[in-house]
This record gives C-alpha cells, sequence and structure tokens, in this order.
C-alpha cells in the first residue's frame, strides 16, 4: 500500500472526485455534458467520448491536488492513459489518489434494497489493480426502504467484497447507498448505521475501509462512523441532490467529506473553450471543497 496516499486520504483536506461512470450511466453522463448519442457509434467510441471528457477534467489546471484528494475511476478508464501514463500515474504524479470501482452493477430490487451483482472476475480486476498503481476500490448497493435483515444483507454483502480487497492490499470503499426518495430514510440510516458498526468491530488492526454515504437526514448521524478506528474516511455522495443542496447539508455533517459526480461536473460542456470549461469546474471544485473542511 502507498502510505502517502493513505495519510492523504485519512489526513488531507479536500474531497473525493467520482468520475466512475459506468457503461449504462455513459450515455446520460455524455448527453449532460453536450455529447448527444447520435455524435458517436457503438459502444467503443462512447468510452472514447467519455474517456476524452474525463482527460479533460482531469488535466484542467482547477482539477487541483490541493483541494481534490482522490478520483474513482471506472474499469476502463484504468487501463487507459492520459498524457501518454495509465491514468492512475497520472492522477499519483500530481499527487491525487486513484480509486476503482470494481462492482458490475445492481440487481433487481427485493425487499427494498438492490445487492450489487456478482463479480466473478474480482480478484482479476484487483491483480490489475495493483499493476496499475491503484490504491482502493469502490462498490455500490442501494437502499431503498428500512428492511432490517435486507439492510444487513446489503451490509453483510459489502463487507464480504471488501475482506477480498484487503486481501490485495487495497482500501475498499464501502457505498451502501440510501435513497434520498425513501419516505423513512431516515429510519434505513439508522438500521444501516447499527449494521456497519456491527461489521466494523469484527475487523481486525490491520484492515481498514472507508464508507460513501448518503448524507443522512439528521445532522452527524454517522459521526460514530467517523470516529470508528477501522475507518480511514466517511465520504459523502451526492444522490440526486443539486450541488447547492448537497453542500448545504454536507457542511451540517462533521468529518464528511464529499465524493461527488454528477455534483460536480454538471456545468461542464463539450462545447466551452478552454477558459470557460476551467472556470466551471473551479467553481465546482471551490465550492464543494468549501463544503467538506467547513462545517456549520
Amino acid at each position: 500500500m502507498n502510505r502517502s496516499h493513505f495519510d492523504k486520504v485519512k489526513n488531507g483536506k479536500g474531497f473525493i472526485a467520482a468520475l466512475d461512470q459506468s457503461g449504462g450511466s455513459t450515455p446520460k453522463a455524455l448527453a449532460d455534458y453536450g455529447v448527444p448519442e447520435d455524435a458517436y457509434s457503438g459502444e467503443q467510441e462512447m468510452f472514447d467520448r467519455v474517456h476524452q471528457m474525463r482527460t479533460r477534467i482531469i488535466t484542467a489546471p482547477a482539477f487541483d491536488s490541493g483541494k481534490v484528494l482522490g478520483t474513482i475511476l471506472f474499469e476502463q478508464t484504468m487501463d487507459r492513459e492520459v498524457e501518454g501514463k495509465y491514468t492512475a500515474d497520472y492522477l499519483s504524479d500530481n499527487n491525487i489518489v486513484p480509486f476503482l470501482k470494481v462492482d458490475k452493477g445492481l440487481a433487481e430490487e427485493e425487499n427494498g434494497v438492490q445487492l450489487m451483482k456478482p463479480i466473478p472476475d474480482l480478484d482479476e480486476t484487483l491483480r490489475r489493480a495493483n499493476e496499475r498503481n491503484i490504491f482502493g476500490t469502490k462498490m455500490r448497493s442501494v437502499i431503498h426502504e428500512p428492511n432490517q435483515d435486507a439492510i444487513k444483507e446489503v451490509v453483510d454483502q459489502q463487507f464480504d467484497v471488501a475482506k477480498q480487497i484487503l486481501s490485495y492490499d487495497l482500501v475498499p470503499i464501502i457505498e451502501p447507498e440510501v435513497d434520498i426518495k425513501s419516505k423513512d430514510k431516515e429510519k434505513s440510516e439508522d438500521i444501516l448505521k447499527d449494521e456497519i458498526l456491527k461489521q466494523l468491530d469484527q475487523l481486525s488492526e490491520d484492515q481498514n475501509v472507508m464508507l460513501k454515504l448518503s448524507i443522512p437526514t439528521k445532522a452527524n448521524a454517522y459521526k460514530e462512523l467517523v470516529d470508528h478506528p477501522r475507518v480511514v474516511r466517511v465520504v459523502a455522495l451526492s444522490g440526486g441532490y443539486t450541488r447547492e443542496e448537497a453542500n448545504d447539508k454536507l457542511k451540517e455533517n462533521e468529518g464528511v467529506i464529499a465524493s461527488f459526480s454528477r455534483a460536480l461536473i454538471a456545468d461542464l460542456n463539450a462545447n466551452q473553450n478552454e477558459e470557460e470549461f476551467n472556470n466551471a469546474l473551479g467553481d465546482a471544485v471551490d465550492v464543494i471543497y468549501d463544503a467538506s473542511v467547513n462545517k456549520k
């Protein structure tokens, strides 16, 4: 494990950028960026276009390591290059910690939750992640309803996969998202926190994880998780909130930093010139950084 990366993620001031849009979400991400589906032909060209978008973000002056602690990448991005270097190496050389999304998407909803689909090639992906100098990973589940047994199943699955990831000396980001539209969101969050604490208490001293969670309904509801000795960092997803809403809510949660995707890139467009693009990205980076380090 890269100890300087570990120290930066654990102690640094800033946030984690989520640039890990997968095959299913890529067309919408490109459309929002001003690249409609008729602008490219086939999956390969689609992924070429989204890598161009990610490269433009990563290489922009506003994407500053003083405010961006790390970046979550899509699997294909790990094997692509930015300015002649593998993406993770480019990020590391610019003092930004590289993470990798490793899940294969969500299963159908059952009992109010969506588990992760099976990840049959995870060992091979983790082996390649080490070759590509990736620091950690991320995998996502979704909770829609406060079903005790189902939420326990979500957390158990996440930690089972996390332990496999830990065996490769990588730091897993565990992401059991609670749907912000859930009518019983706070109750789901209470159950989720308790189940996560049970799992954290079973980890050994050399097993450290990160948590990526929806911003809780009740401010500082996850403070026990933030303070747990096995938790490197708790980061928050924007989850469908606007950037302003997400930032306002994030400021109420001590010790929690952002890991935003849509809220980070919402104002970026392929048709912007370099100055316009960098200014728009800089504005987003500045306000998300502020919400991550300055609390109410």
